[in-house]
């Protein structure tokens, strides 16, 4: 199995960790104050994290992609509800707005590793974010769902359970439906697609346009 180099495994973790153990448990919210040097270097620390493991995981196969996206993710990122984080009801944040603050709910954690992911080189047709019931939470809830091939069982990404388990493993998850930028499926037919279209998902359409301004800046900065 292909690893990530030394230089990626080793230091940037630690450094990672050596300054968010200095941050102790503070808060990014929505109205906070302007952020402290050490809040803009922890958060910095992050962010670079992230597209490091993006430039340099490429060379991984795809369940290692999994794998490795699934635990930074959800190492990285703290559970905080929109109102806390946006002070607004509801918000799905891009990946980099996610990964710096540090803090998201489970549509940002499901969200991050979908795009993560389909920029490592992962097709977005075998990606699907995918709307649940958690039943021992007896709630809504996002996680993404992996499919090696179209009719294969798909493996499941969660914030909540942070090991990657087949689908019918779990069956503390009811499916609703899910969803990519191929289309809407229900659960009652996870392999037909809906004539629906993704579109009318708004809030989907709004962070997959701020995702391409996020690269597009990306781009830029490093023209």
């Amino acid at each position: 199995m292909p690893r990530f180099p030394v230089t990626l495994t080793r230091t940037l973790p630690i450094a990672l960790a050596i300054l968010l153990s200095m941050a102790g448990n503070s808060c990014l919210g929505a109205s906070r104050p302007a952020a402290s040097a050490l809040d803009q270097a922890i958060e910095q620390a992050r962010w670079s994290s992230w597209r490091s493991l993006i430039e340099q995981g490429g060379v991984l196969d795809e369940r290692s992609k999994l794998q490795t996206v699934n635990d930074f993710i959800n190492r990285s990122v703290s559970y905080g509800s929109d109102r806390e984080i946006w002070g607004v009801d509801e918000y799905w944040a891009t990946p980099a707005q996610t990964l710096t603050r540090g803090r998201g709910d489970c549509e940002d954690f499901a969200i991050g590793k979908y795009f993560t992911l389909v920029e490592m080189g992962v097709p977005s047709e075998k990606l699907r974010l995918t709307f649940v019931k958690a039943l021992a939470l007896n709630q809504a809830h996002m996680v993404l769902a992996y499919y090696p091939s179209q009719a294969a069982q798909p493996l499941i990404l969660d914030n909540i359970e942070p090991r990657i388990k087949p689908a019918g493993e779990r069956r503390d998850l009811l499916p609703v439906y899910a969803f990519n930028n191929y289309g809407i499926f229900l659960a009652k037919t996870p392999q037909q697609k809906s004539a629906q279209s993704p579109q009318l998902l708004s809030r989907w359409n709004d962070v997959s346009e701020r995702v391409l301004a996020d690269e597009r800046r990306q781009q830029a900065n490093q023209g």
